[in-house]
């Protein structure tokens, strides 16, 4: 909801009409192997990466999802497709994001199991390791972890690139990796339409990914569809300032000039804080930009100074709502908090949290 204004502004500018008898198949393209992916958003994509630079589209199959959690659960039926003597291990490195391990724990699957912090897998045999940068719940760039750590080649890797976005994080190259999630909710706020897209190099693992999206929901909403790519259009031309497109500020600006100044208020009230701290982030030259950029996480990952101190009970008591790093497979010393909310709840945000410069507060707790 950060981008809700921008959008609105938006709103008298770019309209998308669907007529009553438009999109009414569940087929899109019959000799794609994503046969329900709308062409106009496939083409959308391979420009909006194009635009960016953070992912390489070349010798890649698109496959259309119902967010990027429904593509994750995709994934693992495609690796662990028809299944082996045991369930292949899932893991991701702490803290990780903890719908991680609903998704791949929920159906109590004989395929895959959940195995929880990547620094702590042993086994040998098969695994899927999920790689989450900028990470989700701390902002942090992330990289494979468990073939460096044990030298087991027999892992396979997703890469969620939820965050590989210009407003939250420096773009230091095009991601080249076998299998890349994407989602449109992080890159232009547009959560509700629920579209997020895979980007596979092996026919087989999209083929199976889009036989288990069929089997799922037989496909993906259209009219989400057509909306994503009339958004990806707006969000390109910003950037390109193409000719003839309405002029308006680039969306990736905009998006950065909030974050920054959120971050700025955050970490001027918890400088003085009692209780809290928050990490730190380098800055890097940002090929999109062509300037230095420090990572401007979604969500603040607080820290408390006492590690005997359950974070998430102490900004309960602030009345904050937050997500302890417990679930996070983290320690209770941790909580994560989304920025991503409107301006008026941020302001809520940091006028309670300036309550923990006093001492009083702190020791009643």
């Amino acid at each position: 909801m950060m981008f809700e204004p921008f959008w609105k502004k938006m709103s008298d500018k770019y309209n998308a009409t669907i007529g009553g008898g438009d999109l009414m198949s569940y087929f899109s393209d019959g000799n794609n192997v994503c046969w329900f992916l709308e062409p106009e958003l496939g083409a959308a994509i391979r420009r909006l990466h194009g635009v960016v630079g953070n992912a390489v589209t070349d010798d890649r199959y698109i496959v259309v999802g119902t967010g990027s959690s429904q593509l994750f659960q995709a994934l693992l039926y495609a690796f662990t497709t028809p299944g082996g003597p045991e369930p292949v291990s899932v893991v991701s490195s702490a803290p990780y994001y903890s719908s991680y391990a609903e998704v791949a724990g929920f159906l109590r699957s004989e395929l895959y199991k959940w195995e929880g912090d990547a620094y702590k897998f042993n086994k040998k045999g098969a695994y899927i390791e999920v790689v989450n940068s900028p990470n989700n719940p701390d902002g942090t760039l992330r990289e494979a972890v468990v073939m460096n750590r044990t030298g087991n080649g027999n892992g396979k890797l997703i890469y969620d690139f939820a965050y590989y976005w210009p407003q939250f994080t420096a773009i230091t190259g095009a991601a080249d990796y076998d299998n890349m999630l994407f989602t449109i909710s992080k890159c232009t706020g547009h959560a509700g339409s629920r579209i997020g897209w895979a980007l596979v190099k092996d026919k087989d693992i999209a083929k199976k990914m889009t036989e288990y999206i069929t089997i799922s929901s037989i496909g993906v909403s259209k009219e989400s569809q057509f909306r994503a790519a009339k958004i990806i259009e707006v969000v390109c031309n910003g950037s390109q300032n193409v000719v003839g497109s309405v002029k308006s500020e680039s969306f990736f600006e905009y998006g950065r000039k909030i974050l920054s100044k959120r971050w700025q208020k955050l970490r001027e009230t918890i400088q003085n804080s009692e209780y809290l701290i928050l990490p730190k982030y380098p800055q890097e030259h940002c090929l999109f930009s062509g300037k230095l950029a420090e990572t401007l996480s979604a969500y603040a990952w607080l820290e408390s100074k006492d590690d005997t101190k359950d974070c998430n009970e102490f900004l309960r008591g602030l009345k904050i709502v937050g997500q302890s790093g417990k679930i996070c497979g983290a320690h209770q010393r941790f909580a994560r908090v989304n920025l991503m909310c409107r301006e008026e709840e941020f302001n809520q945000f940091i006028e309670r949290l300036s309550a923990t410069r006093g001492k009083g507060i702190i020791n009643g707790h």
